[in-house]
C-alpha cells in the first residue's frame, strides 16, 4: 500500500520540478558550457502520458549534467499544445502530433519529436477477478452506455467460468484535454461505427455516459478507490499502480493484453511520415495490442538563447538514445533504433 500511495502521490504532484524547479516559470539562464555553474534553465509542459519517464531521464540527466535545470508540468495534451502555440513555455509534449493550423500558429516554427511509445490500458477495480476480456462490441457498447452491469451476458460470453457480480459498471473517462483520451477514441471510432457517428474522436469528446476525472493520475486513484469502476489509464500508471487490465480484442480477433511487448508489436505498424507524425488506431498483427501513441515532444525552430538550442539538442539525443533504457521497466515502448535516428536528426531544425 506505502508503494501504491507513492506513486499516486508522486504522479499527482507530478510537477516533474526537477532540481528544484517545482513547477514555476524560471528565466532561462544562459550557458552550455560543462566548465561553467551557471545554470541553464528549461521549462515544459503538456502530456501526462510520459510523466514517470520523462521524470527518470530530466533526474539522470541533471545527475550527468548539474547546471541544466528541466521542470515539466504534466498538465495534459491539449493544455501542452495550447501553452507551446501561446509561446509560454520552452518545450511542450502532446501524445497526438500537431496539425498543419496548429504548426501555422507557432511564428517560431514547430517540431515535434516523438520520444517513447506507449499503450492505453482499460482498468477496472473487481476485487478477486483479473484476467477480464472484453470484445471490441462490448468496449464499445460499455462507453456508448449500452452495457451497465458486471454480468451482462456479453461480458459473460467472453469470460466464461467467472463468477461477475451483479453490479453496475461505474464508469470514468478524462475530464481534461487529453491525448490518451484521443488514442483511446481514435481506436473506439476504429472499431464501431455507432461511435464514430455519435462521438468521434479527440483529445475533448462529448461522452455519452460516465464521470469525468482529470487526468491519469485521478483516473488511477478513483479506479483504485473505487469498487466497480472501469476507466482507461496510460499503461505505465497501471504498471506501476497494479491496477487490473482488461484483455481487449485486437484486430486480429485475439484477446491481447497491454505490456511493454504487445504495445511494441503494434507501434511497429506506425507509419511515421516526413514530420514524424503518425498514427494507428487498429494495429494489425496477432499479437498487437490495439490501443497504442507515440508521445511527442513539442519544440520551436527558434530560441532566443543558444545555449538553450545546444541543451536541448543534447537531452533529446540523450534520450533517443541511453534514455530508452528506463522505458521499459517503466511501462513504456523504447524507440525503434530508425525512429530514434530520425529524431536525433529532427532535433538539427532547433537553432537560434
Amino acid at each position: 500500500m506505502t508503494s501504491r500511495r507513492y506513486f499516486l502521490g508522486l504522479a499527482g504532484t507530478i510537477a516533474l520540478g526537477v532540481v528544484a524547479c517545482q513547477g514555476q516559470r524560471q528565466s532561462s539562464v544562459s550557458t552550455t558550457s560543462e566548465a561553467s555553474s551557471e545554470p541553464v534553465s528549461l521549462y515544459g509542459a503538456g502530456a501526462t502520458l510520459p510523466s514517470f519517464l520523462y521524470l527518470k531521464w530530466f533526474s539522470e540527466y541533471n545527475k550527468k549534467h548539474p547546471n541544466v535545470e528541466i521542470s515539466y508540468q504534466p498538465v495534459g495534451s491539449a493544455a501542452g499544445i495550447q501553452q507551446f502555440t501561446s509561446n509560454t513555455i520552452d518545450f511542450g509534449a502532446s501524445d497526438v502530433p500537431l496539425t498543419d493550423a496548429e504548426i501555422s500558429q507557432v511564428q517560431r516554427g514547430a517540431v515535434a519529436l516523438p520520444m517513447t511509445g506507449g499503450s492505453i490500458a482499460v482498468v477496472y477495480n473487481l476485487p478477486g477477478i483479473t484476467g477480464l476480456k472484453f470484445s471490441r462490441q462490448v468496449l464499445a457498447d460499455i462507453f456508448l452506455g449500452k452495457i451497465k452491469q458486471w454480468n451482462h451476458p456479453q461480458i459473460a460470453a467472453a469470460n466464461p467460468g467467472v463468477a461477475l457480480p451483479n453490479q453496475e459498471i461505474l464508469l470514468i473517462h478524462r475530464s481534461d484535454g487529453s491525448g490518451t483520451t484521443a488514442a483511446f477514441t481514435a481506436h473506439l471510432s476504429a472499431i464501431s461505427p455507432e461511435w464514430k457517428e455519435k462521438v468521434g474522436t479527440g483529445l475533448n469528446v462529448a461522452w455519452v455516459t460516465g464521470t469525468g476525472i482529470k487526468d491519469n493520475a485521478g483516473t488511477s486513484a478513483q479506479i483504485q478507490q473505487t469498487e466497480g469502476t472501469l476507466g482507461y489509464v496510460e499503461y505505465s500508471f497501471a504498471k506501476q499502480l497494479n491496477l487490473a487490465t482488461i484483455a481487449l480484442e485486437n484486430k486480429a480477433g485475439q484477446f491481447i493484453q497491454p505490456d511493454e511487448n504487445t504495445a511494441a508489436k503494434a507501434l511497429a505498424t506506425v507509419k511515421l511520415d516526413a514530420d514524424l507524425r503518425g498514427s494507428v488506431p487498429d494495429p494489425e498483427g496477432a499479437d498487437s495490442y490495439p490501443i497504442v501513441t507515440y508521445s511527442w515532444l513539442l519544440l520551436y525552430k527558434r530560441y532566443d538563447d543558444p545555449r538553450q538550442v545546444t541543451v536541448l539538442r543534447d537531452v533529446i539525443q540523450w534520450g533517443a538514445r541511453e534514455g530508452q533504457q528506463y522505458a521499459t521497466d517503466l511501462g513504456y515502448v523504447p524507440l525503434p533504433t530508425a525512429v530514434a535516428e530520425q529524431v536525433i536528426d529532427g532535433a538539427k531544425q532547433l537553432g537560434a
